[in-house]
């Protein structure tokens, strides 16, 4: 299989990452600087999404600097995320425990599952206006799916034989959740918050194009009705990279809350 070697240095691993770049911008260049074979007014020239990053990092767009947009919708994320995901893991762990609180929470939790999250948006301003507590409401509810269902999940997966164990140790209680449950069901536990934290991303993104005073979304909007392809790539860009660093961030967690998975 290819792949990076996990054995590799981290430099290595640098120098590999910053050639791979730079071989994209060459090509990127090329195709739209030097050949015109790509129409800068449809896809930007490497310098003019420069000059648009270096705009927003030192004068700001859009209401606010770069840091501004990037604080205000990680903070954002960050809320929603880690409230969806701790009710969604604690639920999906009760349902899998308690036949009795899955046939009470499972047909409500099956009407509302099919509603895409984006459909909130509506009524999430009607709701709360135009602020953040709407965006928040529209990130728990992308966020608390993908946490109820993996961890609700993962409790099933657990082997027959644990429980037979669990029930002859009499664990009950507190240590029943902390030595079966949450052990057992870690690891789609991880899965279910991976994708609790994309659905953030996505969601954000989607609610702060409406009405937002700042935040990557904002980026995203104002540069569109502004007719400024360099700065949609710069958002598009930051809302990448952001992302990227919260998932690191996670698997760091996981790797620590599961060290026999880590990669040796």
């Amino acid at each position: 299989m290819s792949g990076v070697n996990p054995s590799t240095p981290w430099y290595l691993r640098l120098l590999q990452a910053l050639g791979f770049l730079a071989a994209l911008i060459g090509i990127w260049h090329l195709l739209t600087a030097v050949t015109g074979w790509v129409s800068p007014a449809r896809f930007p020239m490497p310098s003019e999404v420069w000059v648009a990053a270096r705009q927003i990092v030192v004068d700001g767009y859009g209401n606010a600097r770069l840091h501004e947009h990037v604080l205000r919708s990680v903070l954002l994320v960050t809320m929603g995320f880690v409230v969806a995901s701790s009710v969604g893991v604690v639920l999906g762990l009760a349902m899998g425990a308690s036949r009795k609180a899955e046939a009470l929470v499972n047909p409500v939790f099956l009407v509302l599952r099919p509603i895409p999250p984006l459909a909130w948006i509506p009524l999430a301003i009607v709701w709360l206006g135009l602020g953040d507590a709407a965006k928040l409401m529209v990130i728990f509810v992308s966020a608390f799916v993908p946490s109820v269902i993996n961890s609700f999940t993962g409790v099933r997966q657990i082997d027959a034989p644990v429980f037979e164990a669990a029930a002859m140790l009499n664990a009950k209680g507190w240590r029943y959740w902390k030595e079966v449950l949450v052990p057992g069901a870690l690891p789609s536990i991880f899965t279910g918050l991976r994708l609790s934290l994309q659905a953030s991303w996505t969601t954000l993104v989607a609610a702060e194009l409406v009405g937002a005073v700042a935040g990557l979304g904002s980026i995203l909007n104002q540069s569109a009705q502004d007719i400024y392809p360099a700065m949609i790539l710069v958002g598009m860009v930051s809302v990448a990279l952001c992302g990227w660093l919260m998932t690191q961030g996670l698997g760091w967690v996981e790797r620590r809350a599961m060290p026999w998975r880590a990669v040796p």
